[in-house]
C-alpha cells in the first residue's frame, strides 16, 4: 500500500503557527521509510512551504484525496472527507460540547479519529504533548503581565522589560532574556513595595515545569507552602523571588477534620475533600495554575472567594493569576473567557464579575491564552515532530479497510483510535452519551 500523509493548515488563528512535522522530518520519512508528505499551503505556518519542497513534499491547495491527515488544533467540519483517517488534538475525550457537532461529522463520514492526547504507554503515560510549551510560555506572559499591571500601580521594576513570549524570535531569545532580567533584580533588588515577591506554581507536571525552567532564570528561594503561611512578611530579602509550588496535600484537606490527607483517597474519593487554597492567596504575588482539573475536584479559587479577597483589600498583593490550563470557569472560577497571544490578559472586576480587557483595574489580571505553545512555533513544533514522526510509517502504511481488532497498530497509536470507520472504538463508547 502505498504511504502517503498530508499535512494540513492550522486555521484556528493568525497565531496558530504550528505544524504536526518539521520539513527536516518529513525528509527523514521519505529517504528511510518511503513515506510521502503532501502539504496543504499556508501562509503563517513557522515552516514555509519551499522548505517543505526542498524536503521533498508535493505542496498543493487542498488534501482532497489524502489518505491521512495530520494536524495540531480542530479540522473545520466541512474539510472533511469521507473515509480519511484524520490525527489532531480532538478535545473530545471528556465529551466536549463544543465539539460534538465535529465528531458527529467524523462518524457520519465513516472516518477514522485518532488523538494525539491519547496516545500513551502501556501505564496511561502521555507520549505527545506541548505541555511544557505551555509552562514555558505562560511563566514568560506572566511576567510580562505583571510588569504591565506594577507599572500601571506606579511601581517600577525589571518585569516592565519581559515581552510576550510570540515577541521573542525563539525560547533561546527569550531565555537569555530573562537571565538579564534576573541578574539585574539580583544586583539592585526589587521595590520594596513588592517584597516579598511570592510565585506560587499549583501543580507539579510538565506544564509546570515548563514554568519552573522559566522562574528558575531568576534568583529563586524555592519554600515549602507552610512556610509561606509561616513567613515574616517584613523580613523577606528583596534580591530573591520566593517560590512554592504546590502539591495536592497542600491544595486541599478533608471535610472530617479528624481524617488526614491521603492522595489514592483524594482521587477516588474526592467529594471528602475541599479548597484550603484561599489561604494562601493573600500572600501570593503571582499565582501560575498549572494543574489538570475535573469538576468532582474542588476549585483553586471560587468567584466567591476571590470576591471576598479582593472586597476586604487582603488579594492587594496577588497581582496575576497566570492560568497557563485555562479551563473555563475551571480550577480558577474566575477565568471566565480565554484570550489570545494578541490580547492575553483581561482584569477580573469582583464587583461586576466581568473580564475587563488588558491589565488596568480592580481585580487580578488574568492571563488565560489558551493555545500558549504557538508562541513558540517553530521550538514546539520541532519537539512535537521528533517524536511523532516514530509512528508514521504505521499509521501510514495499514489497512484502514479491516476490522478494528485486524489493524497492525502499534498499542500507543491503537489505545488513541477514538474513530473507526466512523464508529467509537470500545475504550470510547462511552462518548455515545454526549453526541
Amino acid at each position: 500500500m502505498a504511504k502517503t500523509i498530508g499535512i494540513k493548515k492550522e486555521e484556528k488563528n493568525r497565531w496558530e503557527r504550528r505544524t504536526p512535522l518539521a520539513p527536516r522530518h518529513v525528509k527523514e520519512l521519505s529517504e528511510n521509510y518511503g513515506v510521502h508528505s503532501v502539504v496543504e499551503s499556508s501562509p503563517i505556518r513557522v515552516f514555509e512551504d519551499q522548505e517543505y519542497v526542498e524536503a521533498g513534499a508535493e505542496v498543493v491547495e487542498d488534501l482532497a484525496d489524502v489518505p491521512v491527515v495530520l494536524a495540531i488544533k480542530e479540522i473545520k467540519q466541512e474539510k472533511f472527507e469521507a473515509g480519511t483517517t484524520y490525527l489532531f488534538f480532538s478535545h473530545t475525550i471528556k465529551g466536549q460540547q463544543y465539539n460534538m457537532p465535529m465528531l458527529r461529522e467524523l462518524i457520519d463520514k465513516g472516518c477514522q479519529l485518532i488523538d494525539y492526547e491519547k496516545i500513551t504507554d502501556s501505564e496511561g503515560k502521555r507520549l505527545l504533548a506541548f505541555g511544557r510549551y505551555a509552562g514555558l510560555a505562560g511563566m514568560i506572559d506572566s511576567f510580562w503581565a505583571l510588569g504591565k499591571r506594577l507599572e500601571w500601580e506606579g511601581v517600577n521594576t525589571p518585569f516592565t522589560e519581559v515581552k510576550s513570549a510570540h515577541e521573542y524570535s525563539s525560547l533561546f531569545d527569550a531565555k537569555e532574556h530573562l537571565l538579564q532580567v534576573g541578574r539585574k533584580i539580583k544586583k539592585e533588588g526589587l521595590n520594596p513595595d513588592l517584597v516579598p515577591l511570592t510565585v506560587g506554581i499549583a501543580g507539579y507536571g510538565h506544564v509546570s515545569r515548563g514554568a519552573q525552567e522559566i522562574l528558575d532564570l531568576l534568583p529563586v528561594m524555592e519554600i515549602e507552602a507552610k512556610e509561606l503561611l509561616d513567613m515574616d512578611m517584613s523580613a523577606a530579602t528583596d534580591n530573591f523571588i520566593y517560590k512554592v509550588v504546590f502539591k495536592e496535600s497542600d491544595l486541599v484537606k478533608t471535610k472530617s477534620p479528624d481524617e488526614g490527607f491521603e492522595l489514592r483517597d483524594y482521587f477516588q474519593n474526592p467529594e471528602r475533600y475541599e479548597s484550603r487554597f484561599n489561604e494562601y492567596l493573600p500572600r501570593l504575588s503571582l499565582l501560575i495554575n498549572a494543574i489538570y482539573w475535573e469538576e468532582q475536584y474542588p476549585r483553586l479559587i471560587t468567584k466567591k472567594e476571590a470576591n471576598q479577597l479582593y472586597a476586604s483589600g487582603e488579594g492587594a498583593k496577588l497581582k496575576v493569576i497566570g492560568d497557563i490550563s485555562c479551563d473555563i470557569q475551571g480550577a480558577i472560577e474566575i477565568t471566565i473567557d480565554s484570550t489570545d497571544p494578541g490580547d492575553p490578559v483581561f482584569v477580573y472586576d469582583p464587583d461586576t464579575e466581568d473580564a475587563v480587557v488588558g491589565y488596568k483595574g480592580k481585580g487580578p489580571v488574568i492571563m488565560a491564552v489558551d493555545n500558549l505553545p504557538c508562541e513558540f512555533p517553530a521550538d514546539s513544533s520541532g519537539y512535537f515532530s521528533e517524536i511523532l514522526k516514530q509512528f508514521i510509517p504505521d499509521i501510514a502504511s495499514v489497512d484502514y479497510s479491516k476490522d478494528f481488532e485486524d489493524i497492525e497498530l502499534p498499542p500507543p497509536i491503537r489505545r488513541a483510535m477514538i474513530l473507526h470507520q466512523g464508529e467509537l472504538t470500545p475504550d470510547y463508547q462511552y462518548l455515545n452519551e454526549y453526541i
